[in-house]
């Protein structure tokens, strides 16, 4: 069987990588007879100067979109898009635009438990901001995730009470920018080959099926 390491550079408060994550996800169980895939979750910050309680979100997006006409049609168009893939947007709820360097301290720590559980910490973070309006750059917030998820409730607050990994995961954003990423989700295959946006099922599907041959080639060779 194959082997595709895929790192995911996102950001928990981006409706189009909740959009991907549904989307690789569907593409990995498609491809799963032939292929075994390990996600990694990488870092990024749409909004990396919002204060840490950060600040409201309907004047925030509406300032960022250029009015509240385009926020609507934006939110339509991706409540739609969110109905095929099985998440239920409500835009409505959303109070908050956060600050997400804690959010992404989480997904990292997360990640000592395996990248299954980073996948479903990642999960809860998307779900909790775009399905329930939770603030997750809120540490209450973040704790119940991290425990809903199955992480050490106590190991967490303390983490989080320090400054442990905020370096760590801010170099990793300046690395992904340096490297190009200007928006996201960005899907890096194998830390070779990189698709930008939230792509279909079918392209996600083909591209790692084009990888695998790619390496099944290499080795014949």
């Amino acid at each position: 069987m194959d082997l595709i390491n895929v790192d995911v550079v996102s950001d928990v408060v981006c409706p189009w990588c909740y959009l991907g994550k549904a989307r690789l996800d569907q593409a990995i169980a498609n491809v799963a007879d032939d292929i075994h895939v390990t996600v990694n979750w990488r870092p990024y910050q749409l909004n990396p100067d919002l204060p840490p309680e950060g600040v409201d979100h309907k004047a925030h997006l509406a300032a960022k979109l250029g009015g509240q006409v385009a926020v609507d049609r934006a939110h339509q168009m991706l409540t739609e898009l969110g109905q095929q893939d099985g998440i239920a947007f409500n835009f409505d709820a959303v109070k908050i635009s956060p600050n997400t360097l804690d959010a992404h301290r989480l997904i990292r720590w997360a990640l000592t438990e395996g990248p299954e559980m980073q996948s479903k910490v990642a999960s809860l973070l998307f779900r909790a901001n775009f399905e329930q309006g939770r603030n997750v750059g809120d540490h209450s917030v973040l704790l119940d995730i991290a425990a809903e998820a199955g992480l050490e409730r106590h190991v967490i607050t303390t983490l989080l009470s320090s400054n442990a990994d905020k370096d760590a995961v801010s170099d990793e954003i300046e690395m992904a920018r340096g490297m190009g990423v200007t928006g996201v989700p960005c899907f890096i295959f194998d830390g070779k080959y990189a698709v930008m946006g939230a792509q279909s099922v079918d392209a996600l599907a083909d591209a790692l099926r084009d990888i695998a041959k790619m390496k099944d080639s290499s080795q014949i060779n």
